[in-house]
């Protein structure tokens, strides 16, 4: 990833950060320049709450580049409390527990080596929430 594009999706990847509009009250995730709902510029960035359910799984069973020695690895589209869906890998769960509608919340974990000189990158990830945490 190069410096600029890693700082510029820094708070989106680490503290799950989007936007909300001041118009209609839509939550985007990623963070948007304008309302996806109504279009309005009228946005101000909103830190999301990590907490949600998944919508959608699938196992992974060939990587793409940076991903294939951890295949195979669970990906899940999940539906965040604020509305947005989020697609992220899953973690901490054995593939036979997960379900659709299953409550998860977001951690941060290492992603990938990214480069030559083996730069790690780390990003959100999503896990069932611990119990009595």
């Amino acid at each position: 990833m190069e410096v600029p594009r890693n700082w510029r999706t820094q708070r989106a990847r680490y503290a799950l950060e989007g936007t909300v509009c001041r118009r209609c009250e839509a939550v985007s995730f990623p963070p948007r320049d304008r309302c996806s709902r109504c279009g309005s510029e009228e946005v101000e960035p909103r830190r999301l709450s990590g907490r949600g359910e998944i919508y959608s799984y699938s196992t992974v069973f060939q990587g793409p580049n940076g991903f294939a020695e951890t295949a195979p690895y669970l990906v899940a589209l999940v539906r965040l409390v604020e509305g947005p869906l989020v697609a992220a890998q899953l973690t901490e769960v054995e593939p036979d527990a997960v379900a659709i509608g299953m409550p998860v919340e977001m951690v941060t974990r290492r992603l990938r080596e990214d480069g030559p000189k083996g730069v790690v990158v780390y990003g959100y990830k999503f896990r069932p929430p611990l119990i009595g945490g």
